[in-house]
């Protein structure tokens, strides 16, 4: 699912090794048990029209509990790879005539991958990785769809915010 670019450093499609996702607790044992997780469109300004995302983070910071509304527990994937690739295939299952792709966002500069995967350098603390799709035919998409890729709890923890 990673497309080979000269113009984006290969750690921007690497993997990291864990990935972090804040939310309210009830959200992520969903997450963990069934692996339910919500594609959304992006939010704010228009970052790539017909997108659908899954945001996550890729460094444990509790911090990152203060900026997100009533979050009081993180999901600790402990697989990222074997993560992101269900996460994939249960997308193409859903949404078969969309493309996927996730990677690192990019702080201040354009993201080779388009405005989606584009954020401004104030963010940069967010550290979020970002798994997109976007449909391979013009489509106006205007709501959240959601996944299932099964129980997750064999790769994944719950972490609470203290």
């Amino acid at each position: 699912m990673h497309p080979a670019s000269s113009q984006m450093p290969a750690n921007a499609l690497k993997r990291p090794p864990k990935l972090y996702r804040y939310a309210p607790r009830a959200e992520l044992e969903r997450s963990l048990q069934f692996g339910e997780f919500r594609l959304q469109p992006p939010n704010g300004p228009v970052r790539g029209p017909g997108f659908l995302t899954l945001s996550l983070a890729s460094a444990w910071d509790t911090s990152l509990f203060a900026g997100l509304g009533n979050t009081d527990c993180c999901l600790v994937i402990h697989d990222a790879e074997q993560f992101g690739e269900r996460i994939h295939r249960a997308a193409q299952r859903l949404l078969p005539s969309w493309a996927g792709i996730d990677a690192a966002i990019s702080y201040g500069t354009p993201s080779p991958l388009g405005e989606v995967f584009t954020r401004a350098r104030q963010q940069a603390s967010d550290k979020e990785w970002l798994f997109a799709w976007r449909p391979t035919q013009q489509t106006l998409v205007n709501k959240a769809v959601t996944i299932t890729i099964g129980s997750i709890e064999g790769i994944a923890e719950l972490r609470h915010k203290s």
